[in-house]
């Protein structure tokens, strides 16, 4: 199989990611995420895409019971290290090895853009679900994934605008950001993910376009000059 650019980049990830994740998931993910959750009892979570397992932990922390799955396993080997009581396996997102109905949740936090199929990823997850189970996902938001070159910007270097070009096309770019990580992430409009996602029974409950709970003022500015992320709930019919 072709590299994605994880095995390669998966050391400059775990640092730095830490243990709190990056500024986004830290203080704009992670409040959305969890409040989506507050209140509520799960059986058995699946985390898709783990990979140093800090979504797995604040799980776990919570009571929920959670296997994450991933296919790099140098992110895998930190996920045990930091979490030796937890149930990290090797695996991918479009081939799941898990009888039929062993989850009650599944967690997709910020891995669709990665997964080249994910149409087949996504009924893989339908499969696995018990019927209501609920599927959370947090991913890029298609508006910020059509440019992986980021910001317009002036001669100054200033922030101009975000710019949006193929938005209707479904493409692989490689962007790269922090010191050594550059990975293969896919570009769909957001009626792809939709489409796939009613395609294979399920009912949308919640969507959000989150933004930042907390952090310095500046950067939150900064987050709020693009939509960056989105939130969506769904349940297996």
């Amino acid at each position: 199989m072709a590299s994605t650019g994880w095995d390669e980049s998966a050391e400059a990830w775990i640092a730095s990611m830490g243990e709190r994740g990056d500024w986004g998931r830290e203080h704009v993910l992670d409040p959305a995420m969890l409040a989506r959750l507050e209140g509520r009892r799960f059986e058995r979570a699946l985390d898709v895409g783990c990979g140093e397992g800090r979504f797995c932990r604040l799980l776990r922390a919570r009571g929920v019971p959670v296997v994450g799955i991933d296919p790099t396993e140098r992110l895998l080997e930190e996920a045990r290290k930091r979490d030796p009581d937890g149930d990290y396996r090797f695996a991918r997102a479009e081939s799941l090895p898990f009888p039929d109905h062993s989850f009650d949740l599944a967690v997709s936090y910020v891995t669709l853009v990665d997964i080249a199929d994910f149409r087949t990823a996504i009924r893989e997850i339908a499969r696995v679900l018990k019927p209501s189970g609920t599927f959370l996902i947090a991913n890029l938001n298609s508006f910020i994934s059509t440019s992986p070159r980021g910001w317009f910007r002036d001669r100054a270097g200033e922030r101009v605008h975000f710019p949006v070009d193929r938005y209707l096309e479904e493409f692989a770019a490689w962007p790269e950001w922090a010191a050594g990580i550059r990975i293969e992430n896919w570009h769909r409009p957001l009626s792809a993910y939709m489409d796939a996602l009613l395609g294979s029974g399920f009912q949308l409950r919640f969507f959000d376009e989150p933004r930042p709970a907390s952090g310095d003022s500046a950067r939150q500015d900064y987050y709020r000059r693009a939509p960056w992320f989105l939130i969506m709930e769904w349940q297996r019919s």
